[in-house]
């Protein structure tokens, strides 16, 4: 029997992370665009809690240690991406929240959704580097997902209390 590196194991685990919320993603724009607004929130609200503490230790623990691979810009560009994919979550649960969808309110949504789908694309790409870096590293980063994962906040939650941006 062979067992897992913790590197292999991270890539494991972050593929499927990322492979969930794209289809969450996707199944949202689907219910945006059925006017389902019912199931919309409820997508809305499992994309908010998967990403929720994803985010957070990518921010908190990945991203830091990829500094010294891609520079502090690269990185900055990391949390814009999140700070978009936070400012339009947040912009879609506005919408999804009056019960009702409008064909603008439908097509602002599913834009906004839209727009969060190239850094789930652009992140998964990041396995790669982490295989680099020393196991050590990657425990960190570990520790750093189940402690974000114990908390459990959701995305929305989590942007407007501990987010250090």
């Amino acid at each position: 029997m062979t067992s897992t590196t913790p590197v292999e194991e991270f890539s494991r685990i972050f593929r499927e992370e990322h492979r969930e919320v794209r289809d969450l993603l996707l199944a949202l724009i689907d219910a945006l665009a059925d006017r389902d607004a019912v199931a919309s929130r409820q997508l809305l609200t499992e994309v908010a809690a998967a990403t929720g503490p994803h985010f957070r230790y990518e921010e908190e623990a990945l991203y830091p240690a990829l500094v010294e691979l891609f520079g502090e810009d690269y990185i900055e560009k990391l949390l814009s991406d999140h700070d978009l994919a936070i400012a339009n979550a947040a912009r879609v649960d506005e919408l999804v929240s009056t019960g009702t969808l409008s064909t603008h309110e439908v097509d602002e949504a599913v834009t906004a959704v839209r727009a969060i789908l190239p850094h789930v694309s652009d992140c998964e790409g990041l396995s790669i580097m982490v295989e680099i870096l020393p196991e050590t590293v990657v425990e960190t980063i570990f520790a750093a997902r189940a402690g974000a994962r114990a908390e459990g906040l959701n995305l929305l939650e989590w942007a407007g209390s501990s987010r250090s941006r």
